[in-house]
């Protein structure tokens, strides 16, 4: 224990098991991509009945610009953990070029910034007096990212990372020159694509999957197959490797309104906690158009 130490990380940004309805908030090249002005809004709580566990809101609105191939859009996500608790605010810009007939290639960027609170106070430190445990109240950290994002009416494939910067909220320099202590922010990469095959006149399969990578752990695979019925019900799953499976249910109220459900159980040690009852995903996604210019083919992605 005297000999040997070690630096613990672990990945920082939200996670998604609907992530396929709100790509805008890890990559701001889909902004104004689907045709129309969306407003989406979604609220997770993880591992629910474990005290301190994650519990994460997004808010999400993004248009294209009439007559041009600028898209824009504005996040707010708030991501809770224990006695931390961080808010991103950010603006999207991308730039669309047409590839063919039916594709494009989005290109943007993200920018913003981090806004993060830890009260240790609710900790049950030994020593409460300890200086390592240290408040932090409001500290902003600026954020920028970017993104590209290619589709067609089938297929679909995006690269990103959210935020390009690694911040360390903890200066070293106020610890004597030490690095005990160190709150760092590092980069995450995501890669995402999807598909929707015609399987007949009513029912459609969109399997899709999502990677993140960020160093220090190991890479986070998402594999999820949905199946659309009359183009109004969404049954599906998905497994996270090594980590989850989930369960996704989504209902098209009428054009401009959809509902999604998931839900998580871990598939590790975690899982098989009394404390732990799973992990809880609710989403709305609500779209801002006429019946007379809505879009004539329906976007699945």
């Amino acid at each position: 224990m005297f000999a040997f130490a070690k630096a613990a990380t672990a990945q920082q940004d939200p996670q998604y098991s609907q992530y396929m309805y709100n790509p805008v908030v890890i990559n701001p090249a889909y902004a104004g991509n689907r045709g129309v002005a969306s407003i989406v809004g979604l609220h997770r709580s993880q591992w629910v009945g474990l005290e301190g566990a994650p519990r994460t809101q997004t808010l999400s609105f993004h248009t294209p610009i009439l007559n041009s191939r600028v898209g824009l859009g504005v996040s707010i996500v708030n991501d809770a953990l224990g006695p931390t608790d961080e808010t991103y605010a950010t603006a999207d810009f991308s730039y669309t070029l047409p590839m063919s007939y039916n594709s494009n290639l989005s290109f943007g960027i993200k920018g913003g910034v981090r806004t993060l609170n830890i009260d240790f106070d609710q900790l049950n430190a030994r020593d409460q007096n300890d200086d390592l445990l240290r408040n932090l109240d409001n500290d902003i950290a600026p954020q920028v990212g970017v993104g590209a994002y290619y589709h067609t009416d089938k297929f679909y494939v995006g690269l990103s990372t959210p935020n390009l910067l690694q911040t360390d909220h903890y200066d070293p320099e106020n610890r004597n020159g030490t690095t005990t202590f160190i709150a760092r922010e590092r980069i995450h990469y995501f890669a995402a694509a999807g598909y929707v095959f015609d399987l007949n006149d009513n029912v459609k399969f969109k399997p899709s999957t999502l990677i993140k990578a960020v160093a220090g752990t190991p890479l986070q695979v998402d594999v999820t197959a949905n199946f659309l019925f009359s183009e109004r019900l969404t049954l599906g799953a998905a497994y996270r490797v090594s980590a989850a499976v989930t369960g996704l249910v989504g209902f098209q109220v009428n054009d401009q309104m959809l509902i999604g459900f998931a839900y998580d159980r871990e598939t590790t040690e975690l899982g098989n906690s009394v404390y732990n009852d799973g992990s809880y995903e609710l989403f709305l996604r609500f779209e801002l158009f006429k019946s007379y210019d809505k879009v004539v083919t329906p976007r699945f992605f």
